[in-house]
């Protein structure tokens, strides 16, 4: 599949997704059931450090609202993407096909963007990805609706 902007089509395609797991990373959860491992296994006689403690819950603080900001930052980047599509209703857009062929067309409607799925254009009846398109002017060039160039 080529890439929107160079028609390469070599340059893999990617889109924002609002959570990664991954195996290699403590969570939230992890960090909590090491911290009540080390609270029950202590020695009595031998209590851990307070400012050791006081470091701890700071730390699990950091790993919680680090876990918020993320998920606030994804859920704005599909607002966003979203607004984008909401506006290109109406307008005259040119995108890369699959075939690496430009065309142009006006967009009747779009479908929004899921955390699975870019947001689509539909333009003349056919569904773009809204980050193939190349070009957007406000109004309809001379000429027909959907064409290739060559």
């Amino acid at each position: 599949m080529p890439d929107a902007v160079s028609g390469n089509p070599n340059v893999p395609v990617t889109y924002a997704t609002p959570q990664v797991d991954r195996g290699d990373q403590m969570g939230k959860d992890t960090f909590l059931k090491l911290l009540v491992a080390q609270m029950r296994y202590q020695d009595p006689s031998k209590p851990v450090d307070s400012s050791q403690m006081i470091a701890q819950t700071a730390t699990f603080t950091q790993v919680e609202k680090l876990e918020q900001l993320a998920t606030l930052s994804a859920t704005s980047l599909i607002l966003q993407e979203q607004a984008t599509a909401g506006a290109l209703v109406g307008r005259e857009v040119t995108y890369t096909n699959t075939n690496g062929e430009k065309v142009s067309g006006l967009v009747s409607s779009v479908r929004l963007a899921t955390g699975e799925s870019e947001a689509l254009a539909i333009v003349a009846g056919q569904e773009v990805q809204v980050g193939r398109i190349t070009a957007i002017s406000t109004t309809p060039s001379s000429g027909t609706s959907s064409s290739a160039a060559s």
